[in-house]
C-alpha cells in the first residue's frame, strides 16, 4: 500500500490502469480532453502490477482499475470519475491541483520576485523531467522550486521556509526593486 500511496502522490493526477481495459482508456482520454497530463501506471506493464492491484483493492478501489487519484487522494473508479465529470467536479479538482503551483507563484510575486515558470506538461519530455525531479529528491514533481540553481523542493518545503522566515533571505538577490 505504501508503494501505491507513493505513486499516487507523485503528480497532481494519477491513474492506475491496464492496457487492455476499455474503461481505463476512456478515463485516460477524458483527462487528456480536459487538458490534464496525468501520470499513468499500466499495471500489466509493471513488474509489481499484481501487488499494486491487490494494494489498490486494499485501499478500497473496487474494481482495482481504473483507479484515479487527484492530489494524492483516491477519487474513484471509472463510474465515480464519470459522475464527477458530469457534475463539473472533476475539472475543478484538476484546477485545484494546478492551483497549488499558482499559489507558490503568487507567494513569490508577493515577496517581490518574478519567478521563471517552466510548464513541464507543455514539454514533450515532461514525463522524463518529472522522473528526473523525483530522482533529485523532489517529493512532488510540481511545483519543483529551484532558487539559485538549487532544488528547494515542492510546496511543503517552500511554505515551511516561508513560515520560518528563511525564504525571504534566499530570494533577496532576485527581488525586484
Amino acid at each position: 500500500m505504501d508503494r501505491v500511496r507513493d505513486l499516487a502522490s507523485k503528480k497532481a493526477a494519477v491513474i492506475f490502469t491496464k492496457s487492455s481495459c476499455c474503461m481505463c482508456h476512456s478515463i485516460k482520454t477524458l483527462f487528456y480532453d480536459l487538458g490534464a497530463s496525468p501520470a499513468i501506471h499500466e499495471l500489466d506493464h509493471d513488474a509489481n502490477g499484481r501487488e499494486i492491484e491487490w494494494a489498490l483493492r486494499g485501499l478500497g478501489c473496487n474494481p482495482a482499475v481504473p483507479a484515479v487519484f487527484i492530489g494524492g487522494k483516491y477519487v474513484g473508479s471509472a463510474k465515480d470519475v464519470i459522475s464527477l465529470h458530469v457534475d463539473g467536479s472533476l475539472k475543478q479538482m484538476l484546477i485545484d491541483a494546478r492551483a497549488i503551483c499558482y499559489a507558490v507563484h503568487i507567494l513569490f510575486q508577493e515577496l517581490g520576485v518574478n519567478p521563471l515558470v517552466y510548464e513541464i506538461d507543455q514539454d514533450p519530455e515532461g514525463r522524463e523531467i518529472e522522473k528526473a525531479l523525483m530522482r533529485m529528491g523532489c517529493n512532488a514533481p510540481i511545483p519543483a522550486v529551484f532558487i539559485a540553481g538549487r532544488l528547494v523542493g515542492s510546496t511543503n518545503e517552500v511554505m515551511s521556509l516561508h513560515l520560518s522566515g528563511a525564504l525571504t533571505p534566499l530570494l533577496k538577490p532576485y527581488q525586484l526593486s
